[in-house]
């Protein structure tokens, strides 16, 4: 018996739709990550990309748990020398709150390649509206 393995253009890719209002970054953000790399999939094949598409909607409506809005700290350098920025999620929140759960999703996929393709299938959107309706998206339940 050999071992099946997913083609490149085998892959039927789906558009899943997520409503993120009133849900918690960390366990919203892990299954996001798994429907990206086809996790939820029978043909996953771990050095190819079989995730589907994902939209996240309301992202200015998600939350935290305990002392995270104060404690959670998003770091960016500017390239200059001692010219680290430190945010933390709420001054984020306020700024572009977007990049919150984009930070949490991209820190679960594999740092190679093959991730940076999987995270580029992520659509983020603060307000409830996308311009992705063409795709006619399933909604995801998570």
């Amino acid at each position: 018996m050999k071992t099946w393995s997913a083609k490149p253009e085998e892959v039927q890719r789906k558009w899943w739709l997520v409503d993120a209002t009133d849900k918690t970054v960390g366990r919203m953000a892990s299954e996001i990550a798994k429907v990206l790399r086809g996790k939820n999939k029978p043909e996953f094949t771990p050095h190819i990309d079989t995730g589907d598409f994902v939209i996240v909607i309301n992202t200015d409506k998600v939350k935290f748990t305990g002392a995270k809005w104060n404690d959670q700290k998003y770091y960016k350098h500017t390239g200059y020398f001692g010219s680290i920025k430190e945010v933390t999620a709420a001054e984020q929140l306020e700024k572009d709150s977007t990049e919150i759960l984009k930070a949490a999703v991209v820190g679960m996929l594999p740092k190679n390649t093959l991730g940076r393709q999987q995270g580029m299938k992520l659509k983020l959107y603060a307000g409830s509206e996308h311009p992705h309706s063409a795709q006619q998206p399933e909604t995801l339940n998570l």
